[in-house]
C-alpha cells in the first residue's frame, strides 16, 4: 500500500497536491519540480489509484522535510495520512538524520507522530527557499514543528 514513488505517479501526485494547493493550503509543485525530487516521495496506492503521498526532503546533513503530504478527500481519516508520514519518519532513521521538521497548518496531525511545536527562527534559513513561491510569504501563518529523533 505505502511505497516510493515511481514516475508514473508523478502527474498523479500533482493533480493530488494542486487540490490543496488551490485552496492555499500547501505549496503546489510544478512537473519539474516533482520530476526532480521524485525519490523524495512515498504514495500510497490501492488498485491501482493513487490515494496519498509524502516526501521527505533532506535539507543538510542533520535535518530534513516532510513535505507535500496529502491525502484524497474520498480516502480522508483511514490513517494514510500516518503511514505516509511514519515512512518518512523511518526512512529518516534509517539514513542517519537527527532532526526532520514540517511547516503544516495541522500541528494536531504531526503532533501526535512526536512532532513539536518550535519558533520558525529556530529553522536555519536554508529551509525558507520554498517558502518566496509562496503567495503567503513573508507573512507565513503556517505552524513549524520539529521531531527529534
Amino acid at each position: 500500500m505505502i511505497r516510493k514513488a515511481r514516475i508514473g505517479d508523478v502527474k498523479d501526485i500533482q493533480k493530488l497536491l494542486m487540490t490543496f494547493a488551490s485552496r492555499g493550503d500547501m505549496l503546489s509543485r510544478s512537473l519539474s519540480e516533482l520530476y526532480e525530487s521524485l525519490r523524495d516521495f512515498y504514495v500510497c496506492e490501492e488498485e491501482g489509484k493513487l490515494l496519498g503521498a509524502a516526501a521527505l526532503h533532506i535539507v543538510w546533513e542533520d535535518l530534513a522535510e516532510v513535505r507535500s503530504v496529502a491525502v484524497s478527500e474520498e480516502a480522508g481519516r483511514k490513517g494514510i495520512g500516518s503511514l505516509l508520514v511514519q515512512a518518512c519518519v523511518a526512512e529518516a532513521r534509517q539514513i542517519g538524520l537527527n532532526r526532520i521538521f514540517c511547516l503544516t497548518y495541522k500541528p494536531d496531525f504531526f503532533g501526535k507522530h512526536g512532532f513539536r511545536l518550535v519558533d520558525k527562527a529556530e529553522l536555519p534559513h536554508k529551509v525558507w527557499g520554498d517558502c518566496i513561491k509562496c503567495a503567503k510569504f513573508p507573512d507565513c501563518d503556517e505552524n513549524a514543528m520539529i521531531l527529534d529523533l
